[in-house]
């Protein structure tokens, strides 16, 4: 693909006529942003930032700018102001985006996402989805029969209200110190003291026959914050486990510990297991009716007269103050306690209405609800779920795209007074800088127009920046050897001719890469030898005249996957999901977080590096040491530096050794049948030349130390080479092979 339609596609491809998937995919590029989503952020703020990266991103990529500084004011010394920055921005302040709620202080903007499923996917998704319809609209149609079926067990929920008994408190205590007092009703109302961890103890006396349920409702208050029916801030709360004991009236000191089967809420969430058992979340727009918890115990427990019942709530949540802070307990002999709980919170005043006086939208949402649970319909919603659960183990990969908002007004941001997100001044429109060619006439003001422009003849800067960057990947560094700045504060072209040259060529030759690539390659230049004699490593020590070939060490993917590559394990795959090579434990061992790394297994351990997963807290170590980035910002130019970590790196690195004991069997296997062409051959797939005279006898003799060393030391060697029979005379091998790839021949181009 030429490098212009690569452009295009990348910035706006989602903005092409009769756009492909592939090309909204590659419109990704962009969506890898940082992206905050921690509790109470500004949804506006997070999103504000992405669009700074996006302008930042596209300026140093393309334009080798440093626009980034115009931010926050006028740029110090290149023609660059702040008003140009946010024209740039505003080029991207147009992707269309919806809002997700946590709770009431926390949203944030998410950004579209496309499903790429394979022809047998999509065939067979087709075909789910059209059956799933089908259920749907059953399940969406309310019939005569249904009506009758909902009427009745409307119903059974309304008698259901008057199975519960309320239970009128004898003792209430607080083991945080908070304040409980009932009213005539049997309502808990906390006060006072809002412990993080709070307990409370409920005790009353039962008048019941048996037990067969409890229950606990959490109910709003004004005196609450929020109306409640929690302590925190928000309202919310949080019961980790409730305790009940019941004693006969005549033995108060035989407590006995009720066991419960399941437990039932009308709202809220549940988790099972873990350290919750209910809450109550402030993002509900429902959140100040009362709320039923239903603990239902294992077997029916038989009573006496005026047995005692102890409550115990437990309430632990890792925020502060998130206890219940109005309350009611009851109690129920009822054969199912868990019906009062099956219909919602928000639906319950909707039930117990007349049905007379429902609104359309009342009667519509109920009946809906009740069809979700209708035993009529329970073949049906059955069917479904299977059907579902079979759409969702397609496993249809879904990839992050740009989409632009539909519209015909032209995009616009305002300036950031001292780059304050919140400090607003003039409204600007998207536009080029005004140091740089404008926009031509038949250019949309857009990002497709952006990324037009950028590829356009009209704009020679692109051209350059990007045949410097090729040249900076064969030589070691660019003909401007600041290829990330082409600002005044930049390196001045060491060769200004040759760099226009090659970027007149590269727009001439249809912006082909290969084309550019073999230029450069086939050139007198890049064919010399990087042999220097003393007088002109004198006059220009680093090549930068490029009076001779380079040398450089190689970046850090590249060493891995030449390593690999000498060793026979290199997986050619192209594309597929991230690789997790090999790696040092604890890496991601960090505080509050669930994430491992799960090792690929397979061939799949041994593709190119470029697949690598990356954590931006926590990057791949093997590559990190040889000063690949962390990828948190666009980096176009790595520093290179030269540290002993990255010796040991070659040689202890568990991937660096797997791959020096494949490479020990392959010149076993493949190098013939002396010991010295063995060597000659591992030598020369790790180093592409020949050993020089002498260099093979120093080798051997050095792997001759090492099997005496292994013949009396054969644990060591089964440490080496692995758990087999013939370890002591493997691990020389697997020795001599690691330190081929500890060369630095091994990591260096020449």
């Amino acid at each position: 693909m030429p490098f212009d339609e690569f452009t295009i596609e990348q910035i706006a491809g989602d903005m092409l006529p009769n756009v492909t998937a592939t090309q909204k995919v590659a419109t990704g590029f962009h969506r890898n942003t940082q992206f905050n989503e921690e509790g109470g952020v500004d949804k506006d703020e997070t999103y504000f930032e992405v669009l700074v990266d996006r302008v930042n991103t596209t300026g140093t990529v393309w334009l080798a700018t440093t626009l980034g500084c115009t931010q926050c004011h006028n740029h110090k010394y290149d023609p660059f102001t702040q008003k140009d920055y946010y024209q740039m921005l505003a080029f991207f302040n147009n992707d269309s985006k919806r809002i997700k709620h946590y709770d009431d202080t926390s949203t944030k903007y998410l950004e579209p996402e496309i499903d790429l499923p394979s022809p047998d996917q999509e065939k067979k998704r087709n075909e789910l989805t059209a059956r799933i319809e089908d259920l749907e609209k059953r399940l969406d149609t309310q019939t005569p029969e249904l009506e009758q079926e909902q009427t009745a067990w409307e119903r059974s929920i309304r008698q259901a209200s008057d199975e519960w008994q309320t239970l009128i408190p004898s003792r209430l205590a607080s083991a945080g110190g908070a304040r409980l007092a009932a009213d005539s009703t049997g309502a808990i109302l906390a006060s006072g003291e809002n412990a993080q961890r709070e307990t409370y103890n409920v005790e009353a006396k039962l008048r019941l026959a048996r037990l067969t349920g409890l229950r606990i409702e959490a109910l709003p208050d004004e005196s609450l914050p929020r109306g409640g029916p929690g302590r925190d801030i928000y309202g919310n709360f949080v019961i980790s486990s409730v305790d009940v004991e019941v004693a006969p009236a005549k033995s108060p000191a035989e407590w006995e510990k009720l066991e419960f089967k399941r437990a039932h809420v009308d709202d809220g969430r549940r988790r099972r297991g873990g350290r919750v058992l209910w809450m109550i979340d402030a993002s509900r727009e429902d959140k100040r009716l009362p709320r039923q918890l239903v603990l239902e115990p294992k077997h029916a427990v038989p009573l006496d007269d005026e047995s005692l019942v102890r409550v115990t709530i437990v309430q632990n949540s890792e925020f502060a103050g998130q206890s219940l802070g109005h309350f009611r307990i009851s109690v129920t002999a009822s054969e199912d306690p868990p019906r009062i709980v099956k219909v919602t919170a928000k639906l319950r005043p909707v039930l117990e209405a007349d049905p007379a006086k429902r609104t359309p939208e009342q009667a519509k949402e109920l009946s809906a609800y009740f069809r979700g649970m209708a035993v009529s319909l329970g073949t049906t919603r059955d069917r479904l779920q299977e059907l579902q659960n079979e759409l969702n183990a397609l496993g249809i990969p879904t990839a992050l795209t740009m989409n632009e908002q539909p519209g015909s007004e032209r995009p616009y941001d305002f300036i950031r007074i001292r780059g304050a997100f919140a400090n607003k001044g003039e409204k600007v429109y998207a536009n080029i800088p005004s140091a740089l060619p404008p926009l031509a006439p038949d250019c949309p003001p857009n990002r497709l127009g952006l990324a037009r422009w950028l590829v356009s003849r009209s704009n020679p800067l692109t051209a350059r920046v990007t045949v410097n960057r090729f040249w900076e990947q064969y030589f070691g560094h660019g003909i401007v050897e600041t290829s990330e700045d082409f600002g005044t504060q930049g390196e001045r072209p060491v060769n200004p001719e040759l760099l226009d040259w090659l970027a007149t060529e590269f727009m001439d030759r249809g912006w082909s890469m290969k084309a550019i690539h073999r230029l450069i390659v086939t050139s007198a230049a890049y064919r010399q030898t990087s042999q220097v004699s003393p007088q002109l490593l004198r006059l220009d020590p680093y090549n930068r005249l490029t009076g001779r070939g380079p040398r450089f060490r190689m970046e850090a993917e590249m060493i891995r996957d030449s390593a690999l590559a000498a060793s026979g394990l290199l997986n050619p795959r192209i594309g597929g999901p991230s690789l997790f090579p090999p790696q040092p434990p604890g890496i991601w061992d960090v505080p509050n977080s669930e994430e491992k790394w799960v090792e690929s297994k397979g061939e799949d351990r041994a593709r190119r590096s470029i697949y690598t997963f990356i954590r931006r807290s926590a990057p791949y170590p093997a590559l990190l040491n040889f000063d690949a980035t962390s990828r948190e910002f666009c980096t176009v130019r790595r520093t290179r530096t030269n540290t002993p970590l990255q010796a040991l790196t070659t040689l202890n690195d568990p991937a660096f050794f797997e791959m020096a004991q494949a490479l020990a069997e392959r010149m076993l296997r493949e190098g013939g049948e002396t010991d010295r062409s063995r060597v000659e051959y591992g030598f020369r797939l790790v180093t592409a030349r020949f050993p020089k005279p002498g260099d093979a006898d120093r080798i051997l003799s050095w792997r001759d130390r090492k099997r005496e060393y292994f013949a009396a030391h054969a644990d060591e060697a089964l440490k080496v080479a692995g758990n087999r029979d013939d370890s002591v005379s493997r691990a020389p091998w697997t020795m001599l092979a690691n330190v081929l790839l500890n060369l630095d021949e091994a990591i260096t181009k020449e």
